[in-house]
């Protein structure tokens, strides 16, 4: 479904600012799958999602999604195929409209605009629907601007408003990183749950081991712009965090496992 052929990134080439961020990824997925990715600052996660999403053009290599070359297309044109989900719970909706209409943008994302745009009556029904799932009370509270909501709130909210059109593929880039950790755990059981049951191929940046052994079928570990460990199947079930730090410390070395890393695995 999705296909990463190669991949190679340098920010700031020929400067003593160069940045190497993608050395030759490549990855695979099936449709359907959930891939977590996990590895220490600046080894090339949230590199790729962007990469994947077209937000610059890489130096080299390939994205395709569902066998079609995307790599050539800009970024808005790739947001047909594509939900995303931010780190920051301030990006991805607007602040300053109520609830109701945030969904309608993304209701109508790709869809010809007219002059006569408007929430009708069913459609709010089909919302109050779909904010349940949410379990937030959020169904009640449709004419609340979304800016007066908690960060979990609102990262649920862009959840939502990311898959309500099923996407090819689902790219959350650290979407619980900024709340607490109940609000955190609460997000990722509603990412579990709208995954499963759209059948949604998705790919999950953390730094937390915990959240990536426990989430997904698959789980990938990058290290200075490249792939050191891919797990999936019977090995990610039964995979501990000791066992992911001792395949870590024996692909990318010990002194590559960087402290917010290691914080992240309670």
């Amino acid at each position: 479904m999705l296909e990463i052929r190669d991949l190679h990134k340098t920010f700031n080439k020929g400067t003593i600012n160069e940045k190497v961020a993608l050395n030759g990824v490549s990855l695979k997925l099936e449709e359907g799958d959930f891939c977590t990715i996990i590895g220490g600052n600046g080894a090339g996660k949230s590199t790729t999602l962007n990469a994947i999403a077209g937000v610059w053009p890489v130096d080299s290599g390939a994205v395709f999604i569902d066998g079609k070359d995307i790599s050539g297309l800009p970024e808005h044109k790739r947001a047909v195929f594509l939900g995303r989900v931010f780190q920051d719970p301030m990006t991805g909706t607007a602040a300053d409209m109520q609830i109701d209409e945030n969904i309608a943008l993304a209701l109508r994302r790709g869809k010809l605009r007219t002059l006569r745009w408007g929430v009708t009556k069913e459609e709010r029904e089909e919302f109050r629907e779909k904010l349940k799932v949410l379990d937030l009370g959020l169904e009640d509270r449709l004419s609340t601007k979304v800016g007066l909501l908690s960060g979990g709130q609102r990262q649920a909210l862009t959840l939502l408003m990311a898959t309500m059109k099923k996407p090819k593929l689902l790219l959350l880039d650290e979407h619980t990183a900024a709340l607490d950790p109940k609000t955190a755990a609460k997000v990722l059981e509603t990412t579990d749950k709208i995954v499963r049951e759209n059948k949604l191929t998705t790919l999950m940046v953390t730094h937390n081991m915990r959240h990536a052994i426990d989430h997904g079928n698959r789980l990938i570990m990058m290290s200075k712009g490249r792939v050191v460990v891919d797990v999936k199947g019977e090995q990610k079930k039964n995979l501990k965090v000791s066992d992911l730090l001792s395949m870590f410390e024996h692909a990318a070395g010990a002194d590559e496992i960087s402290d917010r890393m290691m914080l992240g695995d309670n």
